[in-house]
């Protein structure tokens, strides 16, 4: 009798046993689908879909062995290369660790200071022009004038790296790409400087890769395509998508295209003349990209 009794308990304390088990086996599942189903959500907000967060994780995995301080790197960068090399993990991530071994070279400080370009600076060649209607930050650049300075190519990509920086560093709200206009008024044979064009292409295909949101290139001289075709070649083929989808050729455009361009840029479609009112402009006044009185805002802080 008693026998039963007890064999009765442990089975009755079985079951409870088991009910319990079962029960804290829902409530851990129900938690994982939630846990899921908000980082999906969030995945979706910041626009990074569920593809391309598995590659980030399986890429972030990879590179942080390989590099620590990649760590410190956000997901929208590491997505960047990803896209930049069609979300195949392998390719992006030798891309992503070349990167860093190239920043912590050519970048050592984590910023190119004012005084490391003072020739090109000095050329008053690239100007800052507020944001377009897609809180992309805009450049203007004067291709006429660029010249070969006495710093040689390695000023020149500082000078670059500085410019790209002080355009990520304006965007806001999740933007993550700039627009360009080029404009070559009174380009000619002296200011064709293909190793500097190629080192600037450079930088901006493997360090910078999915930048490059648009470019427009106004006022351009015949004489330009030469240099053009010899340039082409040597574009990464995504960057290629990219400028054919973004780039417009504009042949012998006045001053006031590139106003134009801006206006359209910024604040729509409507009519043409109907902007240049609105900017109130005969004469563009451009926001210099690098005052040295914004280096601080550009570097966190500033070499004398």
């Amino acid at each position: 009798m008693e026998r039963r009794e007890i064999e009765r308990e442990v089975s009755v304390n079985k079951t409870e046993a088991e009910e319990r088990k079962e029960k804290e086996e829902e409530e851990e599942e129900e938690e994982e689908a939630a846990a899921r189903k908000s980082s999906t959500a969030v995945c979706r907000i910041n626009g990074i879909n569920e593809e391309e967060k598995n590659k980030i994780l399986h890429m972030r995995a990879f590179v942080e062995r390989q590099d620590p301080s990649s760590k410190d790197v956000d997901d929208f960068t590491m997505r960047r290369f990803l896209r930049a090399r069609d979300l195949d993990i392998e390719k992006a991530s030798a891309m992503f660790l070349e990167y860093l071994k190239w920043r912590r070279t050519f970048v050592p400080k984590g910023f190119i200071s004012v005084s490391e370009i003072q020739n090109d600076l000095a050329q008053n060649k690239m100007f800052m022009q507020g944001t377009d209607r897609k809180g992309r930050p805009i450049t203007v650049a004067f291709g006429g004038r660029h010249f070969h300075n006495k710093g040689g190519l390695e000023d020149f990509k500082r000078f670059v790296v500085f410019a790209i920086d002080k355009l990520c560093s304006r965007m806001q709200g999740g933007q993550e790409k700039f627009a360009v206009i080029g404009d070559l008024e009174g380009w000619g044979y002296s200011n064709s400087d293909i190793r500097a064009y190629l080192a600037a292409l450079s930088i901006l295909q493997n360090y910078y890769p999915e930048r490059l949101g648009k470019l427009f290139l106004v006022h351009v001289p015949y004489i330009f395509m030469a240099a053009w075709k010899i340039v082409y070649p040597f574009i990464d083929n995504n960057i290629k998508k990219t400028v054919k989808k973004t780039m417009t050729f504009l042949y012998f455009c006045s001053y006031y295209y590139t106003l134009c361009w801006i206006s359209l840029l910024q604040l729509g479609p409507p009519t043409l003349n109907y902007h240049l009112q609105a900017l109130n402009c005969s004469k563009l006044k451009h926001e210099s990209l690098f005052n040295a009185s914004l280096a601080d805002k550009i570097c966190g802080k500033q070499e004398a």
